[in-house]
């Protein structure tokens, strides 16, 4: 059974309560009889296996310099060609 969490609109009170889906949402708060409204909580969901690829995920630019994982331009060395010394043609007559 999931956990709900509530809050009342008057007196702010928040709550946690364990409900079956397919009960009626709570209406009244416990405390002062105001009306509650529920919380909705932030989840985060990976998806782990041989199907997904790490590029699948959005990942923010502080993150994937530091660890590793993904390939990043910034860390790479520029790759500027060299300066060939010049040969000079020494003739001996």
């Amino acid at each position: 059974m999931p956990i709900y969490g509530y809050r009342c609109s008057s007196c702010g009170h928040e709550f946690e309560i364990q409900q079956r889906m397919s009960d009626d949402s709570l209406k009244v708060c416990p405390e002062c009889q105001g009306e509650l409204t529920k919380i909705l909580y932030p989840t985060g969901v990976i998806f782990k296996g041989s199907g997904y690829y790490s590029t699948d995920y959005k990942t923010s630019s502080k993150s994937a310099s530091g660890n590793g994982s993904s390939p990043s331009t910034e860390s790479k060395p520029d790759s500027k060609p060299e300066p060939k010394p010049e040969s000079k043609s020494e003739s001996s007559d």
